[in-house]
């Protein structure tokens, strides 16, 4: 095989599909980039069983075939090579080597019948997302979730994507907080109604691919067992979490009657102070609004780290004092993912969840977005 590539489509083409390589495994070959040039093109994919990233870039292929490269040397190797308009590589005594501008390299082979099987999606997408919107999905949710290594409920550990009614909802959990985010899509059949629960840091890793992309939508498929992700030339396929996500309508308070307004950088900025003293075990920050209902007192106090006291003013006076804690770092996650200048926090009494949605005048990018957290219990 022989092929000529364009060096900046070769790199991109490498470092998109490098977000699926497998790390330690005991099949080598997951470790490795298939490079697959046929019809003027290149085609590279790296999977680790669980996902897979498959992209397609012009190329002059002299003679077809395909080869699997370690690509743990071909990654960093594309962010290094000499500035030269194109690539070439040659198959030469069962090794490839590399040429850009004066500098070559011969790469290793692996077997290329033992790279596995990627699926393909079928031929209609199930609906198309705005490449921004799913960025700000993913971006708003994913975070809530836990980690495998965290909990043994796998349904706890992914993003669960409802569609239904021309609109997508995306929701994660973690048993004490709950981010969801609601979008219109496109193209969804009518009367349909699924769900894709997919693992949160598999969206992450396509948050970082679709980030690197300039394909204005993205095309979503599935099979009831993998969902597929089409932008561009770029897709990125995965399987889905076969568990029952919990029915998290029911969590959202409906009666908190407590509306906290408050500028949503000063109230960060507040919270990450007043972490800094708060008790280690619990992260717990008090909010308070005192009889005044005017103004929201911020604070913290351990044994080991000391105490700490900020007061913020409300842009409208709370109907009621109220006392409530939560874990600072909670609060600090969906505020720190949000845009709008003002925030609105709902509560109803120091036992309940409290409500956080964006207030005033609303950023486009949290238009949607409702985050419910529980508070930690006052001594």
């Amino acid at each position: 095989m022989e092929i000529v590539c364009r060096q900046e489509d070769f790199a991109f083409a490498v470092r998109t599909v490098s977000h699926a390589l497998g790390g330690r495994t005991p099949m080598p070959v997951l470790g490795g980039i298939r490079v697959h040039g046929a019809t003027q093109q290149l085609e590279f994919t790296a999977t680790d069983l669980e996902r897979a990233i498959t992209c397609r870039v012009p190329a002059q292929v002299k003679s077809g075939g395909t080869w699997v490269l370690p690509g743990g040397v071909l990654t960093p190797l594309v962010g290094r090579l000499p500035g030269s308009e194109q690539v070439q590589l040659v198959e030469k005594d069962g090794r490839v080597r590399l040429t850009c501008g004066p500098a070559w390299f011969e790469l290793p082979t692996m077997a290329a019948d033992e790279f596995p099987d990627t699926a393909t999606p079928g031929p209609q997408p199930l609906c198309r997302f705005a490449t921004p919107t799913l960025l700000e999905c993913i971006g708003q949710t994913a975070f809530a979730a836990l980690r495998p290594s965290e909990t043994t409920r796998l349904a706890l550990t992914g993003v669960d994507i409802v569609l239904k009614d021309g609109s997508a909802k995306f929701a994660a959990t973690n048993g004490y907080r709950l981010a969801i985010k609601r979008v219109p899509v496109e193209g969804l059949p009518l009367g349909y109604e699924g769900t894709l629960l997919v693992d949160a840091g598999v969206l992450n890793d396509l948050h970082r691919v679709l980030s690197g992309l300039e394909a204005a939508e993205v095309q979503v498929f599935s099979d009831g067992r993998q969902a597929h992700f089409l932008a561009g030339s770029v897709l990125f396929s995965c399987r889905l979490i076969q568990e029952q996500f919990p029915d998290f309508e029911r969590v959202i308070p409906k009666d908190n009657d407590v509306g906290l307004y408050l500028p949503r950088e000063e109230f960060l900025e507040a919270l990450r102070r007043m972490e800094i003293t708060a008790a280690e075990e619990s992260g717990a920050v008090t909010l308070e609004v005192p009889a005044s209902k005017d103004q929201l007192e911020v604070s913290s106090d351990s044994k080991d780290r000391g105490a700490g006291h900020e007061v913020l003013p409300l842009a409208k006076a709370a109907p009621k004092p109220i006392k409530i804690a939560f874990k600072a770092e909670y609060l600090i996650d969906a505020l720190r993912r949000m845009g709008s200048s003002q925030v609105a926090l709902w509560l109803a009494a120091s036992d309940r969840a409290g409500l956080i949605e964006p207030a005033g005048e609303i950023a486009s990018g949290d238009e949607g977005f409702l985050y419910v957290c529980m508070p930690v219990r006052l001594l």
